[in-house]
């Protein structure tokens, strides 16, 4: 496989960690490491071709002379607190970025968004771009733009679901690191029946795919938008499934209807931004034609619940 340069923002993240280690032990691609703090990159970058550089997007046109020369840039850097930062970064910053690659040099450019942004049928949500986070609302106002750009024919978006990973050597995700939270309250949660459906990726099959796409960009006619996850999985089967692997038993289920989940916000005065309460009348947080690393012909590391708990170092209690 042709080596190529391969500019990266968001290495030292919980994703960027896993597509960089892929990249420096699987390929030799030549690559350009963008990260505000490099003691943060906890991945051994010492084989040639590999280069950290020292910087944010806030600096981006710093970097222009090296932009020029990019076959292909993955777009992981996001900012998610501070309305101003968030936009700056996930917004302006971006897209400055993606006009200082030469489309007559750039092969492709690998873009992260969010599935949050996306509706049932994978297309845009309305509500993530009217009441969303701030980094909800940036990242759906960043996808509305990027088909304006003069690369946007090479830009490949990926929609990741729920996001997993992190080890001793890698940042936790949000979700990776709530795993833990929510077992704790598996003696409750395994009598309570709740509607609702989500999907999940681990950051490593992340990782696979991306490795992927840049040695095999997709051709003129096949989808450059892509929502990575594995199959659905309801609420009530996540619960089931943690019971079953902790062998708890369950003898009743009582439903949590809306009525009953306002009277416990109520009561324990929960705070619920317009965003919060839109999820939770929502729902079901599913898509249409999911991509994972099967869809490749790979193995997927991280394909089920057990494969959930075992990864976040959950150990399965013995049956009394």
């Amino acid at each position: 496989m042709t080596s190529k340069r391969i500019f990266v923002t968001g290495a030292s993240g919980c994703i960027g960690h896993y597509v960089v280690e892929s990249l420096i032990q699987e390929t030799n691609h030549e690559l350009y490491l963008l990260v505000r703090n490099p003691a943060r990159l906890k991945v051994n970058c010492n084989r040639p071709g590999v280069t950290v550089l020292q910087g944010d997007l806030q600096d981006i046109d710093t970097f222009s002379d090296i932009l020029r020369t990019i076959d292909c840039a993955v777009l992981i850097a996001t900012a998610w607190g501070g309305a101003q930062e968030v936009y700056n970064t996930n917004v302006l910053k971006t897209i400055r970025l993606l006009n200082l690659l030469d489309p007559a040099v750039c092969q492709q450019v690998i873009y992260f968004s969010t599935a949050s942004i996306l509706d049932r049928n994978n297309q845009p949500l309305k509500e993530a771009g009217e009441i969303g986070s701030d980094y909800i609302r940036s990242k759906y106002v960043c996808f509305q733009e990027l088909s304006k750009l003069a690369i946007s024919p090479r830009i490949t978006t990926l929609f990741p679901t729920l996001l997993l990973g992190g080890d001793a050597y890698k940042p936790q995700s949000h979700v990776s690191s709530g795993v833990r939270q929510v077992i704790q309250w598996i003696d409750l949660l395994r009598f309570i029946k709740a509607e609702g459906s989500f999907h999940f990726i681990h950051s490593k099959d992340i990782a696979q795919i991306v490795s992927h796409l840049i040695d095999y960009p997709p051709s003129e006619g096949e989808p450059r938008e892509l929502v990575l996850g594995n199959q659905m999985v309801t609420v009530d089967q996540a619960i089931e499934g943690m019971c079953a692997y902790l062998h708890k038993r369950i003898y009743f289920r009582i439903p949590l209807t809306p009525g009953l989940a306002n009277l416990l916000i109520a009561l324990f005065r929960i705070r619920m931004a317009a965003w919060d309460r839109f999820s939770m009348n929502y729902r079901h947080f599913t898509h249409r034609t999911l991509v994972s690393p099967e869809t490749f012909g790979m193995p997927t590391y991280c394909a089920t619940l057990t494969d959930v708990l075992k990864l976040s170092g959950i150990k399965p209690r013995k049956k009394h």
